[in-house]
């Protein structure tokens, strides 16, 4: 995980080390077919692949803790399970064929249980989080297809930054509410919770663009053929948050009525 990444995960240290690779292969005239090289449909079709991998993972979650399954279980098991594939994969991508699939089925766990707690207490809430999820992902892969926002190093700069910003936040409160027993900023339905959830979600929103950029940037520097799942994990990463924050800021909003 590298500061000139867009998402965490899409680091420019790992596409660029693999750039080297390749330009190793080229100066020893090792001949590199056409196939063996990520392209932009591959890596489409490789996060659509994952998406269904953890919708149906998520689904079957889901049906269980409907019918009498401890939802909280397959939640963290999921989500420990997949932070560890992400973390391999970051130091491993040419292993991410493997993983990456892994960690959508198990992301699906996590995915649908969290869904199954929210959606019992706020009827009704996860469509809304789940079409809130795909409608700004459609929207902000418009905005960067007819360049209307362009992605400069200073707006990556700037996300990089928020979103460093976000994750030490989270991680000191979560610290300190262990340590001194009180209850964090952004928990509740405060005004000031709701501020907070909405500013991540615009960061989350934003991290979109960095990782379209990426994986254009990718296909651009003819990276190897992993690198498609590489990218499409990268990707299914940040749509995975992004659901959950929108699925915390629609639970403070239902619960102020």
């Amino acid at each position: 995980m590298n500061f000139n990444s867009k998402n965490p995960f899409l680091s420019n240290k790992r596409f660029s080390s693999n750039a080297v690779s390749k330009a190793e292969e080229v100066h020893q005239a090792q001949i590199i077919d056409y196939n063996q090289e990520m392209t932009l449909s591959g890596t489409i079709n490789k996060t659509a692949i994952l998406f269904l991998i953890l919708c149906g993972s998520a689904m079957i979650t889901w049906w269980m803790a409907f019918n009498g399954m401890n939802a909280l279980l397959p939640a963290i098991g999921g989500a420990i399970i997949g932070f560890i594939l992400v973390l391999v994969s970051v130091f491993k991508p040419h292993l991410s064929p493997y993983l990456a699939p892994g960690y959508a089925l198990f992301e699906g766990l996590f995915i649908g249980g969290i869904s199954a707690i929210f959606e019992a207490k706020y009827p009704g809430i996860v469509i809304n989080a789940v079409s809130a999820t795909l409608v700004t992902f459609l929207v902000c892969l418009g905005l960067y297809k007819f360049k209307i926002v362009k992605v400069t190093e200073q707006f990556k700069s700037v996300v990089i930054a928020a979103t460093l910003a976000i994750a030490t936040y989270y991680l000191i409160s979560w610290i300190a509410s262990l340590i001194f027993n009180f209850t964090p900023v952004h928990y509740g339905n405060g005004m000031m919770s709701i501020g907070i959830s909405v500013f991540v979600i615009i960061i989350a929103a934003l991290n979109l663009f960095l990782d379209f950029d990426q994986i254009e940037r990718g296909v651009q520097e003819r990276m190897p053929k992993f690198m498609e799942w590489y990218g499409a994990m990268g990707l299914m990463i940040t749509l995975v948050w992004l659901y959950i924050e929108f699925l915390r800021l629609l639970s403070k909003l239902s619960s102020k009525d």
